[in-house]
């Protein structure tokens, strides 16, 4: 293999994972290199880090362990062995503060999330706890305390949020995958925005304890990576049955069920009069080619109605799930309102206005748009839409920062509600070099059949990965997540 540069050397699985198995590269040298990277960043993708000294000291007892043992034990044992990671600051971890990006709410936890400690047991190594929209509130990426992390591809624009932090470490090669959570499209959004690959499964999947809740009955832990292969592998690891989780629920046998071949796969698109651009042609055409890529690598394209997913998502702002985020911070908020940001507190007030009465309503409303969506599901294996219609600079945000976050929200809203998995892939640049993605949905627990499809067409981009020039790696002939 060629030599590894530290400065640029792409930290995908396989690149990370060949340079560990011929002996040309070590997990202390990777972890010099990303904390060398971190310190040359953006230091508002952060809100805590692990000290220097303990990054070193962990990638070393790995390094180790596999002098003992053997690489190739060690490898084959370990699924994350020596790839370092972030995780979003509403998830807890042992010895850094969860502060949800608000720091009068912080608190020091007493044990890791279960997600958190299975990645550490399967050999990853952390970085640190990454920035986000307050209280996991909003699509932006600029409602933190902290302030905007900077999309690798033009500051003046927004990363996405909430998960905007890890998002950024990874697009900017420092951390090869990190950990986000995906209420109403915080998994997918800031991966659009800054060209990975962003993976959010199927609810209940990944035990959500020890994550500070935004709404609770709808809350995902999600996967941000660099190739679709490399987000599954991480599932693979996050994915367990927890009893501390009420919403937990285990994968059916056979998950993630062997990837079914491309050919034929029934990929369906919503009618033209029902998508919207917000008055961006180039994000149009270039999802419209991005549809022509998808059918050459076999699929075939079917009209679908939108409608009843565009219906839900409507439901989940415009509805009475606003109260659920009341519920889970309302308390701390009406003891201290200065300590939210203002768009923040806005929202979430903006749950008081709805009653009991209101909820059920809804409630009667989604089970019949359930159903209506599930007769969609008939004629179609996959849905395709935008990962997001359009994108802002921060300036505009700022100007109108409800209206245009809900516009993000448009092809993402639905997703938990209706209990599918989604996926948002790297599409293409624009004119402006702005990343424009593409988002592929299934009903629960085909996380398998999206990874398969996101991969090759990822690979048909012929995109680099993040923002950084490393090329997409060799498949390595396996199902993405099966090897």
């Amino acid at each position: 293999m060629s030599a590894w540069p530290p400065e640029t050397g792409s930290l995908d699985f396989s690149t990370l994972r060949a340079h560990y198995a011929e002996g040309s590269l070590s997990p202390v040298e990777v972890a010099r290199a990303a904390l060398a990277r971190i310190a040359r960043g953006d230091e508002k993708a952060w809100i805590s880090r692990v000290p220097e000294e303990d990054v070193l000291r962990r990638a070393g007892e790995l390094e180790a362990l596999a002098a003992r043992q053997g690489m190739e034990r060690a490898l084959a044992e370990l699924p994350l062995f020596g790839l370092p990671f972030a995780v979003k600051d509403n998830i807890d971890i042992a010895g850094l503060p969860t502060t949800a990006a608000c720091p009068a709410f912080a608190y020091a936890p007493s044990k890791s999330a279960p997600v958190a400690g299975r990645i550490l047991e399967a050999g990853a190594v952390l970085l640190g706890k990454t920035n986000l929209d307050q209280f996991a509130t909003g699509l932006v990426g600029v409602r933190s305390p902290h302030g905007a992390p900077r999309n690798p591809f033009d500051a003046r624009y927004i990363p996405g949020g909430s998960s905007s932090g890890s998002a950024v470490a990874v697009s900017a090669g420092l951390a090869s995958f990190a950990l986000g959570t995906d209420t109403a499209g915080s998994g997918r959004v800031p991966a659009g925005f800054t060209n990975i690959v962003g993976l959010k499964p199927t609810r209940g999947l990944v035990s959500a304890s020890g994550v500070v809740p935004a709404c609770r009955s709808l809350d995902c832990v999600s996967v941000f990576a660099l190739t679709a292969p490399d987000a599954l592998g991480v599932l693979r690891v996050m994915a367990a049955e927890d009893p501390e989780d009420p919403y937990s629920r285990p994968a059916p046998g056979g998950w993630p069920f062997p990837a079914e071949p491309l050919d034929g796969l029934r990929v369906g698109v919503p009618r033209a009069n029902e998508l919207e651009f917000f008055s961006d042609g180039e994000a149009e055409r270039l999802f419209s080619s991005g549809l022509a890529r998808l059918a050459e690598l076999g699929p075939r394209l079917t009209e679908a109605d939108f409608r009843p997913f565009r219906e839900t998502a409507d439901l989940l702002y415009g509805g009475p799930w606003m109260a659920e985020r009341l519920a889970a911070v309302g308390e701390f908020m009406d003891k201290n309102p200065e300590a939210l940001h203002p768009v923040t507190r806005r929202l979430i007030e903006g749950g008081r206005r709805y009653t009991a009465a209101d909820a059920f309503r809804a409630m009667y409303r989604l089970e019949a748009l359930r159903k209506e969506a599930a007769r969609g599901w008939e004629g179609m294996d996959l849905l395709a839409v935008p990962t997001s219609g359009t994108i802002y600079t921060i300036a505009q945000v700022e100007a109108d920062p409800i209206d245009l976050n809900n516009n993000l929200g448009r092809y993402t809203n639905f997703v938990n509600l209706l209990d599918l998995a989604a996926i948002a892939i790297p599409n293409a640049l624009d004119a402006r070099g702005l990343p424009a993605g593409i988002t592929l949905v299934a009903p629960a627990f085909r996380e398998g059949l999206l990874c398969a499809l996101g991969d090759a067409f990822h690979r048909a981009t012929g995109l680099c990965l993040g923002a950084g020039g490393n090329p997409v790696p060799p498949a390595s002939g396996n199902p993405p997540g099966f090897s």
